[in-house]
């Protein structure tokens, strides 16, 4: 039982979807970290924010 040359485009297309996964950031780890940290702090806000507005609704 052969499988013919199902292992060889196999092997290419997986080759393609981890070539894919592989993103490269760009810039300055340090600003991008920051720029990150911040996002979150956002988000983090909000979330205290509203989680301040229903419970003061009880």
């Amino acid at each position: 039982m052969s499988r013919g040359n199902q292992r060889e485009t196999d092997r290419v297309r997986n080759a393609k979807k981890q070539q894919a996964g592989k993103k490269k950031q760009d810039g300055n780890p340090a600003k991008r970290l920051e720029a990150q940290a911040e996002i979150m702090r956002a988000k983090q806000r909000a979330a205290d924010e509203k989680k301040g507005a229903t419970g003061s609704q009880k």
